[in-house]
């Protein structure tokens, strides 16, 4: 089962719609169980809720093979905690279907990491479903002295005071 996931806060009917259009004309396999948030397009070819608890939230996302989502750091992080192979479709201004384009930086990023796979144009969607068949993301190594060292230079920059 693929898990498809857009979050709550903002419509994503161009990656529901898209995925759905792809299971129409057999592309991709109507295993699919989505959790398509208060868009107006509603799947014909495959089951979906407009949103799920936190529990059911987690029991779907335990139960799938993949997850196909919008690029939220929730999202990823729980994927990379989980071992989870997940394909993201950032959500971009242009469609306003966000304020900004922070989305794509952190697909990008993630992508590079070999984190995620990311499909930046819904064109793309076949072949990057194909290479998340067989993707394994890399391992999220945990930088906890890098972090401390940086809040500590922020911190320290804050609180110092300009001498006269």
């Amino acid at each position: 089962m693929i898990f498809l996931t857009v979050g709550t806060s903002f419509p994503f009917d161009r990656l529901v719609k898209a995925i759905d259009d792809l299971v129409a004309q057999g592309k991709l396999r109507p295993d699919i169980f989505a959790q398509v948030g208060k868009g107006g397009y509603r799947p014909q070819n495959f089951d979906f809720v407009e949103t799920l608890d936190k529990v059911k939230f987690d029991a779907y996302f335990e139960k799938a093979e993949a997850v196909i989502a919008h690029a939220g750091m929730g999202t990823i992080t729980m994927a990379l905690e989980r071992h989870k192979p997940i394909l993201v479709v950032p959500r971009l201004k242009k469609y306003q279907e966000l304020v900004n384009d922070h989305q794509l930086a952190t697909a990008k990023h993630f992508e590079q990491l070999g984190h995620v796979i990311a499909a930046y144009d819904i064109n793309e969607l076949t072949l990057k479903l194909e290479l998340l068949k067989t993707f394994k993301p890399a391992p999220r190594e945990s930088q906890v002295e890098l972090v401390a060292e940086r809040i500590g230079a922020f911190l320290n920059l804050i609180t110092t005071k300009p001498q006269q």
